[in-house]
């Protein structure tokens, strides 16, 4: 079976959306299946990633500086992101898959919906939709939306009848390492105490939050002992700046780039600070505590919820993280704050989301 993915990463959207692709590739590889994928050449855009993964990359045309400009001037919507004209981005694409005529056709992408989809569906198989927005009409046998606080009720009126819907983070596209650490990382859990802070605020963090992060806590309480295992994306603007602001710090910081085992850095961790994106769903499933900056307005509702759960505490304002933070962690201070947290995030999902998500597809549309 071929399933082409249509996802794209840069320094606008972030790298989110093609990495949870890459973990449902990753599986679908694992079982005999071939995956390729289908991005815009955007600044930021992870080929190199997903080909030294072994997968086929096909990589459309860079915008022009015209198609940028006027995407400017609609700065108030995710048109922008895909930086052409929908019907553009749907005629090339379909002119890379219609030699292929692949099993799946996945869509990942918020500037993207059923016009662009209907297009395409004459060369697949089957479509399958990741959403986080609720927000416009998909063409698809299988929708995903992992967020915490969603339900399928969200997508009526938005989806064909024979749509199936998998809702909630018990489908959230994890891999298979953060169900693996899953009972070893709640076993340190059961006495808690704050000493190693991991903190990783996307792969791009291109407004610099993880600097106004360390700017907060070199002025909190935390003692001399206090480790920070910060992490950043090899596209991140600010990198060298945050190294240098990490040598400078009043306890030990370490910057890590590209890492590969975020699993385990969040095992060792007992506390991170973090966007409030999808790696909420890998800090739960390993019972991290986190404190949630909302770094983009689709995180809302997933942060809301997932202070409301117990597993985190939001705050509101990047901007105003020097004055939040220090109170914030005098409040995960509290005895039993930190292990309620942890056996809260704990039961939001179990990891085992993609398995899940497979076998729907076979189900839908067949994936042996």
């Amino acid at each position: 079976m071929l399933v082409v993915f249509r996802a794209d990463a840069s320094v606008q959207i972030g790298t989110g959306h093609v990495m949870r692709c890459l973990t449902l590739a990753d599986e679908l590889t694992r079982q005999g299946h071939e995956c390729r994928f289908v991005c815009r050449e955007h600044e930021g855009h992870l080929g190199d990633l997903i080909t030294s993964k072994g997968y086929g990359f096909t990589l459309l045309p860079a915008p022009s500086d015209n198609e940028v400009e006027a995407n400017d001037r609609n700065s108030d919507n995710y048109a922008r992101w895909l930086g052409v004209p929908w019907q553009e981005d749907a005629r090339q694409t379909l002119d890379t898959l219609t030699p292929w005529q692949p099993d799946w056709l996945v869509v990942d992408h918020y500037a993207l919906d059923a016009e662009w989809e209907r297009i395409l569906a004459n060369v697949v198989g089957s479509i399958m939709v990741i959403d986080d927005l609720a927000n416009r009409c998909h063409e698809c046998a299988l929708l995903l939306d992992q967020n915490l606080g969603r339900v399928a009720s969200d997508y009526d009126d938005l989806l064909p009848n024979d749509c199936h819907r998998l809702i909630g983070p018990g489908y959230a596209l994890l891999r298979p390492e953060f169900a693996n650490l899953r009972e070893q990382s709640m076993n340190r859990r059961q006495q808690p105490a704050l000493k190693r802070i991991l903190i990783s605020l996307g792969g791009v963090d291109r407004t610099n939050v993880t600097g106004q992060v360390l700017d907060a806590l070199s002025e909190s309480a935390l003692p001399a002992s206090t480790e920070l295992d910060i992490i950043m994306g090899a596209a991140a603007p600010y990198l060298d700046g945050v190294r240098q602001q990490a040598a400078r710090m009043p306890f030990r910081a370490m910057v890590s780039v590209g890492v590969t085992d975020m699993a385990e850095r969040m095992c060792l961790a007992d506390l991170s600070i973090g966007a409030a994106g999808g790696t909420s769903w890998e800090r739960c499933c390993l019972g991290l505590p986190a404190v949630l900056v909302i770094l983009a307005e689709n995180q809302v509702a997933g942060a809301v919820a997932l202070e409301a759960s117990g597993a985190a505490i939001k705050t509101d304002n990047a901007g105003q993280l020097g004055t939040t933070l220090p109170a914030v962690l005098v409040a995960l201070s509290e005895p039993d704050r930190l292990e309620r947290m942890s056996d809260a995030a704990a039961g939001i999902t179990d990891g085992d989301g993609v398995f899940r998500v497979l076998q729907a597809m076979g189900a839908a549309g067949g994936t042996d």
